[in-house]
């Protein structure tokens, strides 16, 4: 191979410093440059799961795996196969990182701290011989006869080889456009829906362990934690419900329903928790208790009151047609929402370059031979829970792996 082949990478994030560490580390003849368009690196990283970075989610089988992927799940079964869950977990074990299993199976560094992850990427690139330069926002890509011509504002690069991990870009898709690419068009994955309810005001901060949440007359469904909080509802419930329904949810523009079973139960299940609470305690006052554990004090009045239960009322005064509008209360709450809140820092995107112009044994362009993809700037993108950092991660060593082995 020629010693001086020269490989660019547009990126400083994740997939970036990923795949030029592996590649690097597989080949040192290779010359790794990242080109990285703000004054810092790995920023996406350092405001992931809420600062500690949740680097991949605990599950083990590619055929499970590929199932958090609304989009792409059929192209990364064969990739997962190669490198996946414990895959990540043994190279950043051989950094000496260790990463721990939470309750929800999310995996964060035992630091607590996404800093771990980003000191590993810049000490591992720079033991591996990886140039990094910062401040080389890429203002025009052009395909030559053999490699590529990358231009910055300060700069012009040429390169052999170009891997293209700058995430969910707008000026990055429309130059892949330039060289003759397809981007699915670009919407938001990942948000919060904004409901103003009076069921909902004046409670923020309260959650439940285990709703089932559907929108537009149950086209789309989800279950989960669910969080109300002051612009309307959260949680990973409803952050996986807007993943699945990213692109019917912008058609509408975030104008749609939303249904809420907070007990994720059968309604004739709860119906007759409700009718056993009545005949167990009938002297007992509606409103002071709720009957199921998971429904918190507050909620439970809100949800008492809305069903024309009053506030003397006992269990023995409340009518069947107000024990059914509790009932349904409980498990069909309808909402309207109008509008989406981005879900703190972090962004994802569904849309990006075509899956189908793309080679993914090697994440390569069927296009352009030598120009690489990895990560959000493919139309890939996952449920909330290290998913999409696993993305980046295969994408980033296939496509390693394939640069170091030309």
């Amino acid at each position: 191979m020629n010693k001086s082949k020269e490989v660019i990478i547009i990126g400083g994030g994740a997939a970036g410093f990923f795949a030029a560490i592996n590649m690097a580390e597989a080949n040192p003849e290779l010359k790794v440059t990242i080109l990285e368009k703000s004054g810092k690196v790995l920023q996406k990283v350092k405001v992931s799961g809420g600062g500690r970075c949740n680097v991949t989610h605990a599950c083990f089988d590619p055929k499970e795996l590929v199932e958090y992927y609304p989009r792409g799940h059929k192209e990364l079964l064969g990739p997962f196969h190669r490198f996946m869950t414990g895959d990540t977990i043994e190279w950043f074990e051989q950094k000496g990182i260790q990463l721990k299993i939470e309750e929800d199976m999310r995996m964060f560094p035992e630091s607590n701290s996404s800093q771990t992850i980003i000191d590993c990427f810049v000490d591992s690139a720079e033991k591996a011989g990886v140039t990094v330069l910062l401040n080389q926002n890429v203002q025009q890509i052009t395909a030559l006869e053999e490699g590529f011509s990358i231009e910055t504002k300060t700069k012009r690069f040429r390169s052999d080889i170009l891997l293209i991990a700058s995430g969910g870009t707008t000026r990055i898709w429309e130059m892949i456009k330039g060289l003759g690419h397809t981007i699915v068009t670009p919407v938001p994955s990942l948000f919060t829906f904004n409901i103003k309810d009076p069921l909902l005001d004046e409670i923020p901060g309260i959650s439940v362990p285990d709703a089932q949440i559907s929108i537009e007359h149950g086209r789309f469904e989800s279950t989960g934690p669910l969080l109300i909080t002051h612009w309307g509802l959260s949680g990973p419930g409803i952050l996986k419900l807007s993943s699945l329904a990213a692109i019917e949810l912008a058609k509408l523009n975030y104008h749609f329903s939303v249904e809420v079973n907070w007990l994720n139960l059968p309604q004739e299940e709860i119906l007759e928790s409700l009718k056993k609470q009545k005949s167990k305690n009938p002297k007992k006052n509606v409103l002071l208790k709720s009957c199921f554990e998971q429904i918190s004090k507050r909620l439970w009045a809100k949800m008492v009151l809305s069903s024309n239960i009053k506030e003397t009322q006992n269990w023995s005064d409340i009518s069947n047609k107000q024990l059914e509008a509790l009932c349904e209360q409980l498990s069909k709450s309808r909402f309207k929402s109008h509008g989406k809140t981005t879900f703190k820092e972090e962004f994802v995107t569904a849309g990006g370059v075509d899956l189908k112009e793309i080679n993914f044994k090697r994440f390569e362009s069927r296009i352009h031979s030598g120009l690489f993809f990895a990560g959000e700037v493919l139309n890939i993108d996952g449920l909330t829970g290290g998913f999409n950092f696993q993305n980046a991660w295969t994408g980033a060593y296939m496509a390693a792996s394939a640069i170091a082995d030309q």
